[in-house]
């Protein structure tokens, strides 16, 4: 396992850890997200640490484009049947080392994800074998902070007090 202060890439999950994992439908058949304001800000103080972040999420929504791009996240893949894949691409893009990138997941599909990153970490309501495959489990649940809270845990293994 990688030292949490040696991470200098995250990746999360976002149905499930940026949310709280529960698809709602507006009138029109559009899906609606709700994300917690404090997980958006651990990601940017996260950023402004150096760390890079990025997004990788097997659904796609306009939700997610929009709540990326106002916290500038740039590294974005949605629609992804294949989360290995796209951290493969993403780590030759960055020049980045798996062993050097962690990860915030919750569910099954994400297992391979976590098998191929230096530091897998779970939200609290993973599912069990995500939880047993997990190096590091947050306190709180999916879209209930637990993104800012492992941004917490991070930046604090790094020193850093923001």
């Amino acid at each position: 396992m990688t030292a949490a202060a040696d991470i200098a890439l995250v990746i999360f999950d976002v149905d499930g850890v940026l949310t709280d994992g529960r698809l709602l439908f507006g009138p029109d058949g559009e899906t609606l997200k709700s994300f917690h304001v404090r997980d958006g800000h651990g990601i940017k103080m996260l950023m402004a640490a150096g760390v890079r972040v990025a997004v990788i999420s097997g659904r796609r929504s306009t939700a997610v484009t929009e709540r990326m791009r106002e916290l500038g996240v740039n590294d974005v893949a949605q629609g992804v049947n294949d989360k290995s894949r796209a951290l493969s691409e993403l780590l030759a893009r960055t020049k980045i080392d798996a062993r050097h990138a962690a990860c915030l997941v919750d569910d099954t599909p994400d297992l391979e994800l976590m098998a191929a990153v230096g530091l897998p970490a779970a939200v609290a309501d993973a599912h069990p074998r995500v939880l047993a495959a997990a190096s590091h489990v947050t306190r709180a649940a999916g879209g209930q902070g637990a993104a800012r809270e492992f941004c917490d845990w991070l930046l604090a293994a790094r020193g850093d007090k923001r």
